[in-house]
């Protein structure tokens, strides 16, 4: 341990926000894409979408990927109600996020619908992905940035920006970064069954199982 003076806040609630982020003139704390017009004392926080706003007074509004808070200031601690709520309809925004780190990179979830599902998947220069099968779906792979290596059954090709793949169900594959720059790819899942559980690993870098 190292003695340190420095200052803290452990932002344990919206309030929290006055002490780390200046308002402006009217009170506001805005950050993101937002647009406003005449809002006072509130909380705006956008994220990549846009955001406009009116004549707001003492409110929170927090925009993500995942779901959107709106909220008088003096209610933001009934937040944990909202989550029971959404566990009880059965709803999954409280634990399922659109983006998701993995130990290679990541992915965002852009669509899903009954027998596909449609993913930006990232990854880390020098990182890989396990050596897999799916039982239930087939993907298609199309390099937006970088250069993807594609093992599918015995065969091994690099593929580049604008070129893509096609791995059918029941073929052991895996995806690799081998440069210095991430790799993004556009993943289309098709098929009965498309969550994550339809893995089958035969190896792992990361020694998942």
């Amino acid at each position: 341990m190292i003695p340190a003076s420095f200052p803290w806040s452990d932002m344990g609630s919206w309030s929290s926000f006055n002490a780390v982020l200046k308002p402006d003139s009217d009170g506001n704390i805005v950050r993101g894409r937002v647009v406003d017009i005449g809002s006072k004392n509130s909380i705006i926080l956008g994220s990549d979408r846009a955001v406009a706003t009116i004549v707001l007074k003492d409110m929170i509004l927090v925009d993500t990927p995942d779901a959107t808070l709106v909220c008088p200031r003096d209610r933001a601690q009934e937040v944990k109600e909202v989550v029971s709520v959404l566990k009880k309809k059965g709803y999954t925004e409280h634990e399922i996020h659109r983006t998701v780190e993995r130990p290679w990179g990541s992915y965002t979830l852009l669509e899903t619908g009954e027998g596909y599902k449609i993913k930006r998947i990232r990854v880390e220069p020098k990182k890989r992905l396990s050596l897999q099968l799916h039982h239930h779906r087939s993907e298609h792979w199309v390099v937006i940035s970088g250069t993807a290596r594609v093992q599918r059954g015995e065969e091994v090709v690099d593929i580049a920006i604008n070129q893509s793949t096609y791995i059918p169900r029941g073929v052991k594959h895996r995806l690799e970064n081998a440069t210095d720059v991430p790799l993004e790819i556009i993943e289309v899942q098709n098929g009965e069954y498309v969550e994550e559980e339809d893995i089958v690993r035969f190896e792992d870098d990361f020694q998942r199982k």
